[in-house]
């Protein structure tokens, strides 16, 4: 989380910088002949009247408590309008039921405009909590996901050729590593992510030898971007799931990565098995939870800043994405 976003989540500053606005505007709008003082001193005025409200009797409407609550809230603007109409009253030397009616609505407006921004203000904020927490679900569901498919290989592996076993055991240790202890931030170095694809693809490469044309090509600037992780990886693991031959008996997989500024252009390509309905199986989600996990992320995180396109055809499937990092 960068300093900008914990200044911004910071509730102390939330509400200094909610004050100072209230503050200007009843700079504005009072008549006196030291409107800063004024000012000033009708907001720390409000101060308490607010705080009750916030705090104590806005929760009432919560709990089904809705007349006493506006009983409530207008027994607090009362109380208060009236404390100030007998210390105006006092100062003045005169006193006009004028005066308390008009400080009772300014007070109702008051009040008003503070429940409106604790509303709102509350109502992010659990959004916020429920995107959060099922952004957490979905990555706890994704690693589990990763080591079942990669066990599947190591198991493969050790069956065919038992003295690739170092190689793939080192590769899985990298692909652990990053998966479990360099994916706990909500955005990743772009670097780190491509450099667990390579790792993923090299081992894919051990596994399958030459029975696969296997080509990852990366290009751009990567230095200053960041991404979601554990995003990318799914295609490519999905690729290689449901990988297949083509008529000429010739398999293969392509990814292909391009950063462009701000941009990230994705593409992986596969061929598929021409005697097996692939696309019914995709379409209707039979892949697992990986595909599915990987179009609520991207709609939770990048809502309006992505472009995702799956495409089957007779021989070949292809996932396109478009990235605004």
């Amino acid at each position: 989380m960068s300093k900008l976003d914990q200044w911004v989540d910071n509730r102390i500053i939330q509400n200094i910088a909610v004050w100072v606005f209230i503050i200007l505007i009843l700079t504005m709008t009072i008549q006196s002949e030291n409107r800063p003082l004024t000012a000033l001193l009708a907001g720390l005025f409000l101060v308490l009247p607010v705080y009750i409200n916030n705090l104590k009797i806005l929760p009432l409407f919560n709990r089904k408590n809705k007349l006493l609550g506006l009983a409530c809230f207008c027994l607090n603007a009362f109380i208060f309008s009236s404390i100030a109409v007998f210390f105006i009253s006092n100062q003045l030397e005169e006193f006009e039921w004028a005066m308390l009616y008009n400080l009772f609505a300014v007070m109702i407006l008051a009040l008003l405009f503070s429940s409106a921004i604790k509303i709102a203000k509350d109502s992010f904020t659990r959004r916020q909590e429920i995107k959060d927490a099922e952004l957490k679900l979905l990555k706890a569901q994704l690693n589990p996901h990763f080591l079942f498919n990669t066990l599947n290989n190591l198991y493969g592996l050790s069956v065919v050729n038992s003295d690739k076993l170092p190689g793939l055991m080192l590769k899985l240790s990298d692909l652990l590593r990053y998966s479990l202890y360099d994916t706990k931030e909500q955005k990743v170095p772009l670097k780190k992510e491509i450099q667990y694809i390579q790792n993923y693809v090299s081992l894919e490469k051990i596994r399958l030898e030459d029975k696969t044309d296997i080509k990852l090509e990366v290009s751009g600037e990567f230095s200053n971007l960041y991404i979601a992780p554990m995003l990318l990886i799914v295609f490519v693991e999905n690729a290689f799931k449901h990988l297949g031959v083509t008529k000429e008996e010739k398999s293969k997989v392509a990814v292909n990565i391009v950063a462009d500024t701000n941009e990230l252009k994705f593409s992986c390509i596969n061929t598929v098995d021409c005697s097996r309905d692939n696309s019914a199986d995709l379409e209707k989600g039979k892949s697992g939870i990986g595909l599915q996990n990987a179009e609520k992320r991207l709609a939770l995180i990048y809502p309006d800043r992505h472009t995702l396109t799956i495409n089957t055809q007779e021989e070949e499937y292809l996932v396109q994405l478009t990235l605004d990092l």
